[in-house]
């Protein structure tokens, strides 16, 4: 598998409208303004207690997971926050969230006094910090909220959000949408441009501790976010090249495979954030059936699966099942990966996995034959199945699981 040779840092975006600017204080930051006011460099953690002034949050609660707690990660946060904006911290973030986790947040949201939400780690905590903000400002059961159920148009105004991504992966720092388990089982979407972090302070430092086995399915969901945003059918030019940028910078330059191999190198983390952001501003047009299938298999809390993880497995089936129903989007998907014209980009990717040391099927991960009737129902009902470029039907979910399981 060949790589073109990485390019040099580039400082500018044309579609995203990334601003570069010299700041007073020891390092230089880029400023995207895009979804959200996004600051984005090395170090851009220092500047969290000016951002917090700037939304007049001075009792945060900070949402995240115990693990990044006992990194020391969470304490160097907030030692440098001090004793104005010290926050009452939440770190009961499961793998993936839950409603339950939601309410507990929520509970010590108000306990606390808290005027606002910092979200710090992966998807996972940003998606639940999204729901906190929700669930302390709105009444009812946060299952009303869900898109599926034309929730999107009763979400109004929620706490103010801060999110810090500690993963380069869902982008969920700059999107409009969190992604939980209900108390009914399913796993369901809360969409609305409330939900969208005030500020998001991303920082690519903070992922250069993460092992190359969680950099390869982070990595991977980012691609995966930018490929079925450009694989999508809505009408969204500019979504489109921001996606067409994210892939290139992540498997045309080589920073992905890079990030993996070499954990320290901080301009292939650099580009890997920012291919992050990118795939949740471009999925703004919409997303496809890897998302619907991904979303069914992380519902089963007894499996607790990685979703990056499983949308790089599931990827290449969906695009053998979409090929058809693309028009020339797979000419522009190869050329963005780097690859010669005529490849054939779902067996790229099924190669691409096996180099960053992935999973080749759901089996793989624990999933079984007999799951695959309830999961196919879970998939049909999501979303995301409404935005690929093939319909898909339960009866096409089934024959889609058991090709992914093989």
């Amino acid at each position: 598998m060949a790589f073109s040779r990485f390019s040099s840092v580039r400082h500018c975006c044309n579609v995203g409208r990334l601003l570069i600017h010299a700041t007073l204080g020891v390092f230089a930051l880029a400023t995207l303004t895009y979804l959200t006011h996004t600051i984005f460099d090395h170090g851009a953690s220092q500047r969290l207690d000016r951002v917090l002034a700037q939304h007049g949050i001075e009792r945060p609660l900070l949402c995240t997971d115990r693990g990044l707690v006992d990194l020391g990660m969470v304490s160097v946060l907030t030692a440098a926050l001090g004793n104005e904006r010290a926050p009452t911290v939440f770190d009961g973030t499961p793998e993936n969230p839950t409603q339950e986790a939601v309410e507990e947040a929520a509970a010590v949201y108000r306990e606390a006094g808290c005027d606002g939400v910092v979200a710090l780690g992966g998807g996972s905590s940003m998606d639940l910090a999204k729901a906190v903000a929700l669930a302390v400002t709105h009444e009812g059961d946060l299952l009303e909220y869900t898109a599926g159920l034309g929730g999107t148009a009763k979400i109004g105004p929620v706490a103010p959000l801060v999110a810090i991504p500690t993963t380069a992966g869902t982008g969920s720092e700059v999107s409009s949408g969190a992604v939980i388990i209900m108390a009914n089982g399913e796993k369901l979407i809360l969409a609305s441009r409330h939900l969208v972090p005030r500020t998001a302070v991303c920082d690519p430092s903070l992922t250069v501790g993460l092992p190359p086995r969680l950099t390869a399915a982070t990595g991977m969901d980012a691609m995966t976010h930018c490929i079925e945003a450009l694989l999508s059918p809505q009408v969204n030019p500019p979504a489109e090249a921001v996606a067409c940028d994210g892939i290139e910078r992540g498997i045309r330059e080589g920073n992905l495979l890079r990030a993996v191999q070499d954990g320290s190198d901080k301009d292939a983390r650099w580009h890997m954030m920012m291919a992050a952001t990118e795939g949740a501003m471009a999925f703004s047009k919409g997303l496809g059936s890897v998302h619907s299938m991904s979303h069914a298999c992380g519902a089963d809390q007894t499996l607790r699966l990685h979703h990056g993880t499983l949308n790089a497995v599931l990827l290449p089936t969906i695009l053998d099942f979409n090929r058809d129903h693309v028009g020339d989007k797979y000419a522009r998907l190869t050329a963005a990966m780097g690859c010669e014209a005529g490849t054939d980009p779902a067996e790229f990717i099924r190669e691409f996995n096996a180099t960053l040391g992935l999973p080749a099927g759901l089996r793989e991960m624990g999933v079984e034959p007999d799951a695959t009737p309830s999961l196919a129902e879970h998939a049909a009902k999501d979303v995301c199945t409404f935005t690929n470029p093939r319909p898909c039907s339960v009866e096409d979910y089934q024959r889609l699981f058991e090709v992914a399981l093989s």
